[in-house]
């Protein structure tokens, strides 16, 4: 999925997990396969929460052994902790999860400050550590508040909104629910309450940290074409193939016509 979203894994520092579920940790060892050459080329660095290097008593650690001797050096970052990692300040913040050691990130950059909630219910604690964000991104699984108690509903995003304030957020990690009412409306929704800049997440977005300006890297991946089963853009190209071929066809037998008509009018003049 990364080579599909242009992102080359080889060339990537820096790992960060949040928690130890499985939505949010499920590929840290093909992840780490593909940056270090399985080991070969050691590596990288990861940043996560205690149950992901060590475990708990409710869950085993995800991160393998071997995967975890092939980076250069891993991180247990606990909350109101912070590690520097070449210019940029990152700091744990406290996440509410069951995932007791779950943690949010606070990146501090030259130029701006991003915050990742992470996994978490509303945490009124971590309001103050969320504040100063030029960018938040928040994980916002449910619409409504009975759907998961331990996530954050729309009612939950739009209240921690409004007290952060900041310049730009992203909405990410959408549940069932929250696909079937199509997130771009509900996110036109929360931004019409908190009147600040949201954007709703899609699969191979990238964003401009600075700039804020937004560029579609590939379609997002839950839409699926119902006869085929493919993915949309999938889809879409073969139709354009399909399109060309056909015009192909068209032009080639134009073509032929051409020349017989050609033909003709040669052998009347003769």
């Amino acid at each position: 999925m990364a080579k599909e979203a242009g992102i080359n894994l080889r060339a990537n520092t820096a790992l960060f997990v949040s928690n130890n579920n499985i939505n949010n940790c499920n590929d840290i060892n093909a992840v780490i396969d593909a940056m270090t050459y399985n080991g070969f080329d050691k590596k990288g660095v990861l940043v996560a929460n205690n149950t992901i290097i060590n475990g708990s008593e409710s869950h085993y650690p995800v991160l393998q052994k071997f995967y975890r001797d092939c980076l250069e050096r891993f991180i247990v970052l606990e909350a109101g902790k912070k590690v520097g990692i070449n210019d940029i300040e990152v700091k744990a913040i406290k996440a509410k999860y069951s995932d007791p050691n779950a943690i949010g990130f606070k990146f501090i950059t030259p130029d701006y400050t991003l915050t990742y909630a992470g996994n978490t219910m509303y945490n009124a604690e971590a309001l103050e550590e969320y504040k100063n964000s030029n960018i938040l991104i928040l994980n916002v699984p449910c619409l409504k508040k009975d759907e998961d108690k331990y996530n954050l509903c729309k009612e939950d995003a739009i209240k921690l909104i409004q007290k952060v304030n900041p310049r730009l957020v992203i909405i990410t990690h959408f549940g069932i629910n929250f696909l079937k009412a199509d997130p771009l409306y509900e996110v036109r929704e929360i931004q019409k309450e908190t009147n600040c800049q949201i954007i709703a997440a899609t699969d191979g977005m990238v964003i401009n940290p600075i700039s804020y300006n937004v560029e579609q890297g590939q379609k997002t991946l839950f839409k699926y074409a119902k006869k085929e089963g493919l993915r949309i853009h999938e889809f879409e190209q073969q139709e354009e193939e399909r399109v060309k071929e056909i015009n192909e066809i068209i032009e080639e037998k134009q073509t032929e016509l051409g020349s017989h008509a050609s033909d003709d009018v040669h052998e009347e003049n003769t």
